[in-house]
C-alpha cells in the first residue's frame, strides 16, 4: 500500500520539501491557541485573548490570497522569505508585549502584522507537488499525503501548545511555534530546484481573478460551511466536556476526528480511483455531513468520540478532492492563489461557526452548539450541490490535468533537469 507514497517521495527534491513543509506548517495549529493561553494567563481575560486571536486569523484570511498572487508572479522564495521574516519578528514582538502587559492596541497591531504576513505554507507545498508530479495519479497521492500531514499537525499541535503553556510558561507555545516557523520556512523556501517557475504578466493583458470562476465560487462556498462546521464543533466539544466535569477530555475527543482523517488520508492516497472526481467530491461531502449530524444526539463523550472518528474518515479525502479540483481548473500560473483561496474560505468559516455557536451554547448548552454543526453540515452539502453541474462540466472540459508550465524562469534559479512529459487525458486519468 505504501509503494505509491514511496514513488512520489522518490521524485527529485520531493522528500526534502515535503518534510520542510510539514515542519513549517506546525505553527498553524499552535499559534492561535498559544495566543489565547498566554493572554488568558497574563491578562486574565478570555475576551481579550479571543479578540487578539481572531484579529490574527482575519488578517491572514484577508492578506493570504494577495501574497499568493505575488508568489505566482514573482516566486515562492522571493515573496515569502521576507514575508515570513516579518511575521517571525512580529511574533517575537508580540511575546515581549504580552510579557510586559502592553496595551491591548499594541497586541492587536502585532497580531494583525503576524497574520497578514504568514501566508499559506500548505498552498506553497501543494503548488510544488503540482510542479514535480508527472501524472494525475501521483498528484492524488501527494495531496492525500499532505491532508494526512495537516491532520497530524492538528492532532499534535494543540496538545503540545497546551502542555507547554501549563508546564513551562504561558508564552512557551509561541516560542516553539516561532522556532518551527523560522526553521521550517527557511528549509522549505531555500530549496529552489523544486520551486514552481514564475509567470510574468504580458504587458497590456489583464488576468481575471481565479475567483471569477463559478466552480471556484462553489468550492469556496462549500469550504466556508465546512470551516463553520469545524468552528461550531470545536466549541461544542469543549462545552460538552465542561458540562460533565471532564474538560481534560476535550482535546482527546477532537483528536479522534483528526485521527480518523489521518487514517483515511493514508488509505485514500494508496488507492487508484476510477470513480469520476466530481462524484468522489460530492460523496465525501455527504458522508461528512451525515456523521456531523449525529453529534447532537451523542449521549456521552465516549459515543461522541466514536462518531467523530467516523466523521473524520471523510475529511482528508474531501480536502484531497477539493485541492485536486483546484489544481485542474486553475491556470498553472495562478495555482498558489487558487489553493490559498480555499484556505481563506475555510478560515473565514471557522470564525463564522465559532461566532454563531458560542451564543447558542450559552443559551442551550452543548446541544445548542451541535445544532449549528448540523445546520452548517447540510449547508455545506447544498453549496456543493449547487456547483456540481458546473464542476462536472468543467472537469470534463479539462483534458490536460497537469499542463506544462509556460514560465519566465528567473536567471538565478536552477532549471528543471528534464522537461515534463506529456500528460494523459482526463478520460484516462485514474481518480
Amino acid at each position: 500500500m505504501l509503494n505509491r507514497y514511496r514513488e512520489i517521495l522518490s521524485l527529485p527534491g520531493a522528500l526534502q520539501f515535503a518534510l520542510a513543509g510539514l515542519l513549517a506548517r506546525a505553527p498553524m495549529s499552535m499559534v492561535g491557541i498559544s495566543i489565547i493561553l498566554a493572554i488568558r494567563a497574563l491578562y486574565s481575560s478570555y475576551s481579550l485573548a479571543g479578540l487578539i486571536s481572531a484579529m490574527q486569523v482575519i488578517a491572514f484570511a484577508v492578506c493570504a490570497p494577495v501574497l499568493a498572487r505575488m508568489v505566482d508572479r514573482y516566486g515562492q522564495m522571493q515573496v515569502m522569505l521576507p514575508s515570513v521574516m516579518v511575521s517571525s519578528l512580529s511574533v517575537v514582538a508580540l511575546i515581549f508585549a504580552i510579557l510586559n502587559l502592553a496595551p491591548p492596541a499594541i497586541l492587536a497591531i502585532l497580531a494583525v502584522v503576524m497574520g497578514a504576513t504568514s501566508g499559506s505554507l500548505g498552498a506553497l507545498v501543494r503548488a510544488r507537488w503540482a510542479y514535480v508530479c508527472k501524472s494525475p495519479a501521483q498528484l492524488q497521492v501527494a495531496y492525500a499525503m499532505e491532508a494526512g500531514f495537516d491532520e497530524l499537525v492538528f492532532v499534535l499541535g494543540p496538545v503540545a501548545a497546551t502542555l507547554l503553556a501549563a508546564s513551562v510558561h504561558p508564552v512557551a507555545g509561541l516560542w516553539v511555534s516561532l522556532a518551527f516557523m523560522v526553521v521550517g520556512s527557511l528549509l522549505f523556501l531555500l530549496q529552489r530546484s523544486t520551486q514552481p517557475p514564475t509567470n510574468r504578466p504580458v504587458p497590456g493583458q489583464k488576468k481575471r481573478s481565479v475567483m471569477r470562476s463559478g466552480t471556484m465560487l462553489a468550492l469556496a462556498g462549500t469550504y466556508v460551511f465546512t470551516g463553520a462546521l469545524f468552528g461550531a464543533n470545536d466549541l461544542s466539544v469543549v462545552a460538552f466536556a465542561d458540562e460533565v466535569q471532564m474538560s481534560y477530555m476535550a482535546g482527546i475527543i477532537l483528536a479522534s476526528m483528526s485521527l480518523g482523517s489521518l487514517i483515511s488520508a493514508v488509505v485514500y492516497g494508496a488507492r487508484v480511483w476510477s470513480t469520476p472526481l466530481w462524484k468522489l467530491f460530492i460523496g465525501g461531502v455527504v458522508i461528512l455531513a451525515f456523521w456531523a449530524s449525529t453529534f447532537v444526539f451523542a449521549p456521552n463523550l465516549m459515543v461522541l468520540a466514536v462518531l467523530m472518528f467516523f466523521s473524520g474518515l471523510a475529511i482528508a479525502p474531501t480536502m484531497t478532492n477539493v485541492n485536486t479540483v483546484v489544481q485542474r481548473i486553475s491556470p498553472p500560473e495562478r495555482l498558489t492563489e487558487g489553493l490559498t483561496w480555499m484556505s481563506t474560505a475555510m478560515t473565514l468559516g471557522v470564525s463564522l461557526g465559532s461566532a454563531l455557536a458560542g451564543p447558542a451554547i450559552d443559551l442551550a448548552g452543548h446541544r445548542g452548539g451541535f445544532s449549528f454543526t448540523l445546520i452548517f453540515a447540510w449547508l455545506m452539502v447544498i453549496a456543493a450541490l449547487l456547483g456540481i453541474k458546473t464542476l462536472r462540466r468543467v472537469l470534463q472540459q479539462k483534458p490536460v490535468p497537469l499542463p506544462e508550465f509556460e514560465a519566465v524562469q528567473p536567471s538565478h534559479e536552477a532549471a528543471p533537469s528534464s522537461p515534463r512529459p506529456a500528460q494523459p487525458s482526463h478520460e484516462t486519468a485514474q481518480h
